[in-house]
């Protein structure tokens, strides 16, 4: 049986940019296991509070723990090599092929390959012969599987995703969504998700936060978003997707 990803917590999490706060004493609790979505506008902190947990950003005050341990108590290096870690940008290294990509964090722990490279491929849709490829010869949906394979490789169960479907075409993003839900149940990995997108938050994600100059103005399930019982800040995210469901619908009636 698969076990469930660590439990994450903040405490009193704040940073500030000169006199900007953009976290502003953040208190959260991240269940074992779950896939959490955290939504809001530019700006809104979502990214800053993300990157905090693998010490990509230095929190002015409070602490993050995983698993009840400070994450400021080990060496960075070492806490990344174990948290996976998926961004917009994708990072493919372009002299390197899809496999020496997605291999990059094993060989730099120092251990073989062994085929992980064909398993990391599968699980991400991608056929066997893709391996031998360069970046530039993929689309960029492509791209983004291979760095989900590559987040994937050490075998982490904690994994952060920052705004990775943003610059997809909208049937690759909902593809790929679908893929990395599918991955977190099969691995039995914590999730969060940075996502501008409401909809693909609240189809994806077990919890929903929304959050609204550095604070969480909301913090709901899914279904509650959608019956509005998670107020306005929430509510005004969600009338989006609200709105372009009853605009199909019309369309279709006419």
């Amino acid at each position: 049986m698969t076990t469930a990803g660590p439990a994450v917590r903040f405490e009193g999490v704040t940073k500030h940019y000169g006199d900007t706060a953009a976290l502003a004493g953040i208190d959260l609790d991240i269940a074992p296991g779950s896939f959490v979505a955290l939504v809001g506008s530019s700006g809104s902190g979502k990214s800053t509070l993300l990157k905090t947990i693998n010490r990509l950003i230095a929190p002015t005050a409070g602490r993050v723990f995983i698993d009840g341990g400070d994450v400021a108590g080990e060496e960075p290096h070492r806490l990344r090599r174990r948290i996976g870690y998926v961004f917009q940008n994708i990072g493919l290294l372009p002299h390197m092929t899809v496999a020496e990509n997605i291999a990059i964090g094993l060989r730099i722990d120092g251990r073989a390959e062994n085929g992980r490279v064909a398993e990391l491929l599968e699980m991400v849709d991608l056929p066997a012969d893709f391996a031998r490829r360069m970046p530039d010869a993929l689309s960029g949906g492509q791209r983004q599987r291979v760095g989900v394979a590559r987040a994937l490789a050490t075998e982490p169960d904690l994994m952060l995703m920052d705004e990775p479907f943003g610059a997809l075409d909208p049937v690759t993003r909902d593809q790929l969504g679908e893929r990395v839900r599918a991955l977190h149940d099969q691995l039995g990995l914590t999730t969060l998700l940075v996502t501008h997108d409401m909809a693909e938050a609240l189809l994806i994600a077990d919890r929903v936060l929304v959050m609204d100059h550095g604070r969480i103005a909301a913090d709901a399930l899914p279904a509650d978003l959608i019956a509005g019982k998670a107020g306005e800040e929430a509510e005004a995210l969600v009338a989006v997707p609200r709105r372009q469901a009853e605009r199909l619908r019309a369309l279709e009636r006419e």
